[in-house]
């Protein structure tokens, strides 16, 4: 692995954990804020959930972008690119000037992000395969998911010393560090041999083939699906824990941050038992506990249950999505080789697509009922595990390319 990216092990994949970090921070960091920035731009919070739909939706084209050009032009250039725009974007939120012109940057902010995520990914396939290929993806993602452990917190301790506007102030900073060691610290890791023809047939063609890969699709959806629910909890908790129940900002943060523990142990737990157990089974336990954890939310929104009844099935809910993201991610990347780039990008693509369907669905019956946000999450894991049994549970492995 040295030898392919210039870097020890350990700098490699605190390198690559760092630049997978930037979407979560894009996304988490500021929903402390979103009753402030409500106030700020006289709006209500439909709208200002509309700012992380058009961040989701930037995320998931941005990924397609990123992934092919990666699989074109190697991983270094089109990364640096995107963290460049990622700065300049970030700087620009800050000076938006009403609600409309602030989610359209939040687009752009969130297009730019999307490099750092689908290009690390990328990069991490080239240098590694099988057991070592788990390996890696579990310890990235345990470091990705920290970032929704500590991230709002960090949004709701800079709003104790200053106005939202810092908080965007810190993500410009957090982009000019990663550009920095990108530049300075990374080499190339896919070979000019090994690159994919340079024109929109090809690239297209690429996404084809890739989908028709049934246990790929199987997947893909099943993490797609799962993980669009996460938007539903993460643009309604905000609202749900500050409005409905009369938490503060700071303990909004500690609820949240609460779920991000469990995100850990849930990526811990694949690379920790994926010698014991197959992938598929954590995989397939993790969707059922999804879905059964979904069940019990809407029932308990329904019936307007206390605070505590809320947050225990929405945190084995998330720890399953710990299990389902390092796993489903694992098992559909194997397959795929030198467009490992491409194929980060479809599996990115559905989870934005659907966050940004069902971010602003939660808010559709005002700010005072959490029962939207419970039946979408609910749904969202039966259509999960129903996409994984009918698609992937049954189908053989693929060999890699």
């Amino acid at each position: 692995m040295g030898s392919s990216t210039g870097l020890k092990r350990n700098q490699f994949i605190l390198l690559m954990g760092a630049l997978t970090t930037l979407v979560p921070f894009t996304i988490d960091m500021y929903l402390p804020a979103f009753p402030i920035l409500a106030d700020v731009y006289e709006t209500n919070a439909s709208s200002v959930q509309l700012s992380l739909t058009a961040c989701l939706l930037g995320l998931a084209i941005g990924q397609l972008i990123a992934g092919a050009l990666s699989d074109m032009h190697g991983r270094r250039k089109p990364l640096l690119i995107s963290l460049v725009a990622y700065i300049v974007a970030s700087i620009a939120c800050i000076f938006a000037p009403n609600i409309y012109l602030f989610v359209f940057l939040r687009f752009i902010q969130g297009l730019a992000a999307s490099g750092g995520l689908v290009i690390s990914r990328a990069i991490v396939r080239d240098v590694s395969s099988g057991p070592e290929l788990t390996r890696l993806f579990a310890l990235l993602m345990v470091i990705g998911n920290l970032v929704p452990l500590i991230a709002p917190s960090i949004g709701s301790g800079v709003l104790l010393f200053a106005d939202w506007k810092g908080i965007f102030m810190l993500l410009t900073t957090l982009g000019i560090v990663l550009l920095l060691l990108s530049a300075f610290r990374l080499t190339e890791s896919l070979p000019s041999e090994k690159r994919v023809p340079s024109n929109l047939k090809s690239t297209f063609g690429n996404f084809a083939g890739i989908l028709r890969n049934r246990q790929f699709t199987g997947y893909a959806l099943a993490q797609g699906f799962l993980i669009g629910g996460v938007f539903a909890y993460v643009s309604g908790t905000p609202f749900i824990y500050q409005n409905i129940y009369g938490t503060s900002p700071q303990m909004f943060s500690v609820l949240f941050g609460m779920n991000g523990i469990g995100l850990i142990m849930g990526s811990y737990a694949v690379g920790r038992f994926s010698y014991r157990w197959s992938e598929k089974k954590l995989l397939e336990t993790a969707l059922y506990t999804a879905t059964l954890a979904g069940a019990v939310l809407l029932a308990v929104v329904f019936i307007q249950g206390p605070l505590w009844a809320v947050v225990i099935p929405i945190f084995f809910f998330i720890m399953s999505i710990g299990v389902v993201g390092t796993a489903s991610f694992t098992l559909a990347m194997e397959s795929q080789g030198h467009v490992a780039g491409s194929a980060s990008a479809l599996l990115g693509l559905l989870p934005f697509i659907l966050g940004a369907a069902t971010a602003p669905l939660v808010g559709i019956a005002g700010e005072n009922t959490a029962v939207p946000m419970g039946l979408v999450i609910f749904s969202m894991c039966t259509i999960a595990l129903l996409a994984y049994l009918l698609l992937a549970k049954n189908t053989p492995s693929s060999t890699a390319n």
